[in-house]
């Protein structure tokens, strides 16, 4: 198994009614993720592409109209969905894709125009239920995340004042990211405030739907030190679906994140991710997963993550910054694109081209997350340098 660096990164602008077609977006992305590093087209030896259900952009065979905007025409190409866990895993299979050695280059680019998606992606979401034992209840994905935030408010006594501390945290960290959607200086007053959506959430607890497009390149170690010299090496990745059943699985934890954690972490030799992760980009498209994934992430014990945000642990200048980029809450949620966004700033933060959002001292190694369809796929990769 050969050694695997990420060498160049793009990023759109996350943004809602984009003016550009879905393949304009991944071609934008895939563009300036090949400036960034001195390569072009030619040099790309396979695409692979994530995207979200094909629903989401209103399109049928969804990956077969964005193959030439992602420059894989001619290419070994291959598409991956996990709904929201879609991000981490494409850089997952862009990674075994070179690692395994068939290939020496491999160009990973993830896409979401919802926008496109009328009157709404809800209309996509709510199919996802099993039809005998959950639709007929009228569920949608909304009351799920209710349910599961109450759950998990109530196994631990957090409170929804110490959850709203994400949004305040994450829009905050927003405001200094050039692609961010939906950046602001807000407080937990306004989270409070502002419109109840399926108590216990609320309006500000929601990450915003989004057009953008994230692209990454991987190269293998002999190509990448031709590239670059400062690559930035995958040194774990990880995987795990659970049951889709709500009934069957306890929500107040998230143990298809853990499982996926585990087997990322074993492949990186991580004994103790408290003391060897650096940097934490939790998938946080509700305001308390942020919390509930870090645990799952073994950062911190089941139902710790809360204090560890109220003492300031987790902020851009704590102990262990988690979503310093500003997250799904802050930079926006294009589904597949925003777990893509997440391992695209450890790379950024690894090599100190953050820029603003530079955590302090020198970063050695980040931990990216993401989860998807019903909540019971969890996707994990970690970085370093």
């Amino acid at each position: 198994m050969r050694k695997v660096a990420v060498v160049g990164a793009g990023m759109t602008k996350f943004m809602r009614r984009a003016q550009e077609t879905g393949k304009e977006l991944a071609w934008e992305t895939a563009k300036m993720a090949l400036d960034s590093c001195e390569l072009t087209i030619k040099d790309v030896d396979c695409v692979v592409m994530g995207t979200a259900p094909d629903a989401f952009d209103m399109i049928h065979m969804k990956s077969e109209y964005l193959s030439d905007g992602a420059g894989a025409w001619r290419k070994p190409y291959m598409r991956g969905f996990l709904g929201g866990g879609t991000g981490v895993f494409t850089a997952n299979q862009a990674w075994y894709h070179v690692a395994s050695g068939l290939f020496d280059v491999c160009l990973a680019i993830t896409e979401e125009k919802m926008s496109s998606c009328l009157p709404h992606p809800q209309g996509a979401f709510v199919t996802c239920w099993d039809q005998f034992t959950e639709s007929p209840l009228g569920t949608s994905l909304l009351w799920f995340f209710a349910w599961e935030m109450n759950r998990y408010m109530t196994a631990h006594g957090i409170t929804e004042r110490e959850i709203a501390l994400v949004s305040v945290k994450n829009k905050k960290n927003a405001l200094d990211h050039p692609c961010a959607q939906l950046s602001a200086d807000i407080t937990v007053d306004d989270v409070m405030g502002s419109e109840m959506m399926a108590w216990p959430v609320k309006r500000l607890d929601v990450s915003p739907t989004s057009d953008g497009a994230v692209a990454l390149v991987f190269a293998a170690e002999d190509v990448a030190k031709r590239i670059t010299d400062r690559p930035v090496w995958v040194q774990g990745v990880g995987w795990c679906v659970d049951t889709m059943y709500i009934g069957q699985r306890d929500l107040y934890y998230p143990k298809y994140v853990e499982y996926a954690a585990r087997m990322a972490y074993d492949m990186a030799g991580i004994k103790e991710p408290r003391k060897e992760i650096d940097i934490a980009e939790p998938y946080d498209p509700f305001s308390y997963k942020e919390l509930h994934n870090a645990e799952g992430l073994l950062l911190c014990d089941k139902g710790e993550a809360a204090r560890l945000l109220v003492d300031g642990e987790t902020q851009r200048t704590g102990r262990q910054p988690w979503c310093p980029s500003g997250g799904a809450l802050g930079v926006g949620n294009a589904i597949a694109a925003t777990g893509m966004m997440k391992v695209a700033e450890l790379f950024w933060q690894l090599r100190g081209e953050a820029g603003k959002r530079q955590v302090p001292g020198k970063p050695r190694r980040g931990v990216a997350q993401a989860w998807g369809d019903e909540m019971q796929v969890g996707t994990v990769i970690v970085l370093g340098v």
